[in-house]
């Protein structure tokens, strides 16, 4: 077995902070838990923190408004929605819904006021080079779990035919005419697949993606394209073949639900003995998750309406290996953390995504979990990382005894797993960060008081 190494505290768990200012102050608001028994009941939840800002970026592209259904309340929206509005665009948001109204850039600069609050920014060089010939973003950001190099966008945009500059503070790019091409991407990145199709479709000829990323996500965005009028079509082993067309026009989607979401309100019910009904978020979404989770001892109840899991003769321990979709997601490892510490034996979990994901465990450990983590691919063939020092495996003991605690949030996945050790505590538990949780999910504290858990503001 490898080197156990010891993560830094959590207050110091932020190896890479993002440079330049603040779009606006981050919130000093924290969160009081009190322990209050299984969480029960019915949560519904709207469509993905990871599809609608991209959806808003593409709308860009549109001759004429397009309409985006199913939107969750979090502050990625409103991130990008004031991005998307600086460039010149009308963005109107109401009940779930949000228009844009595509208008003239007359600067294609993102400010850098944005700096390393989203990784949105990037997604827009191929749009902006289309709309303005030009652009510049600022470096990105998004949660503090592993390096997101722009190498990807930035090799990709020049094999479009832009010059592309990476600076200090940000990228600049520039083009005439973006031409149709041929990109292979060494890894299946989500965002590097996004950049390109974004690019694509209105580029001149044919373009061919090799090792693209397949998330329902893609898909999802994909289909929207296509819906303005985009000519895309899918390939086996990861191929994406995309015909550039003259124009496209507005479109309405509604999003499907957001399955990271929902399996995290699953496990929520599991984690403290209780049930959780989510609607909202079809099966097809949760394949992978839902058969971990019956490995692990869990009941389920699946209709087209909703999906509802339950454990009576408790949880036993697993194996389980993150991995790009159609694997176990990313995503979902940090609540499955903690249901770890509720079931019975030695579990062990194996991040082969992110090399930093595993940022948030100083916290847990704080609150009694007995988690140890390794520099070594446990749990699975060995991984992208091995050989590396990325801290990426970790051991946990169940069933443990969780006591409350004072805990800092590093990012929107971690921040929820410190509810659900919060819920199962012996004990109150004071969260701060809440704005990573509340920018990547829907109303959270409306939805975890109606499963009963005790919250409240401070």
């Amino acid at each position: 077995m490898g080197r156990n190494r010891t993560i830094p505290p959590l207050c110091a768990a932020r190896p890479h902070p993002p440079a330049g200012p603040k779009l606006a102050r981050v919130s000093e608001e924290a969160w009081e838990i009190e322990p209050s028994g299984p969480l029960r009941g019915d949560i519904t939840v709207r469509g993905s923190k990871n599809a609608v800002s991209k959806h808003m970026v593409a709308a860009m592209l549109g001759r004429g408004p397009s309409t985006i259904r199913n939107a969750p309340e979090v502050g990625e929206v409103s991130i990008t929605a004031a991005m998307l509005e600086h460039l010149g665009m009308v963005v109107e948001r109401q009940d779930g819904e949000i228009t844009i109204v595509p208008g003239k850039v007359a600067d294609p600069h993102v400010p850098k006021a944005f700096t390393g609050l989203n990784r949105i920014p990037i997604l827009m060089l191929g749009p902006l080079l289309h709309l303005a010939g030009e652009a510049f973003v600022p470096l990105v950001g998004g949660d503090p779990i592993g390096r997101r190099p722009v190498d990807f966008h930035v090799q990709a945009l020049r094999a479009f035919g832009a010059e592309v500059d990476i600076a200090d503070d940000g990228v600049h790019a520039r083009a005439t005419r973006l031409k149709g091409t041929r990109i292979d991407l060494a890894y299946p990145s989500v965002g590097a697949t996004e950049t390109v199709l974004l690019t694509a479709v209105l580029a001149e000829g044919k373009t061919v993606i090799r090792g693209a990323a397949t998330e329902p996500e893609i898909i999802e965005l994909a289909l929207f394209l296509q819906r303005m009028g985009a000519r895309i079509a899918f390939s086996p082993d990861r191929r994406i073949v995309v015909e550039g067309v003259d124009r496209l026009h507005g479109a309405e989607i509604r999003l499907g639900g957001d399955r990271l979401e929902a399996f995290s309100y699953l496990t929520a019910g599991l984690v403290t003995g209780g049930e959780v009904r989510v609607h909202g978020c079809h099966q097809d979404r949760l394949v992978t998750a839902i058969t971990t989770l019956a490995r692990m001892g869990a009941r389920f109840e699946i209709t087209d309406d909703w999906i509802m899991a339950s454990a009576p003769d408790g949880l036993r321990s697993a194996a389980v290996q993150t991995d790009t979709h159609p694997g176990f997601a990313t995503d979902w490892q940090t609540p499955l953390m903690v249901l770890f510490t509720q079931s019975e034996g030695m579990s062990v979990l194996h991040e082969t995504v992110f090399e930093n994901r595993l940022v948030y465990v100083p916290a847990l450990q704080g609150m009694g979990c007995e988690i140890e983590v390794f520099d070594v691919c446990l749990g699975g063939p060995a991984c992208r990382f091995h050989d590396t020092n990325a801290v990426h495996s970790a051991v946990v003991r169940g069933v443990t005894k969780l006591h409350g605690g004072d805990v800092t949030m590093p990012d929107i996945r971690a921040g929820f797993s410190a509810v659900l050790a919060a819920a199962v505590s012996q004990g109150p538990s004071v969260l701060r960060g809440v704005h990573h949780i509340e920018r990547g999910y829907h109303r959270p504290v409306e939805q975890f008081r109606a499963l009963g858990l005790e919250l409240r503001r401070r």
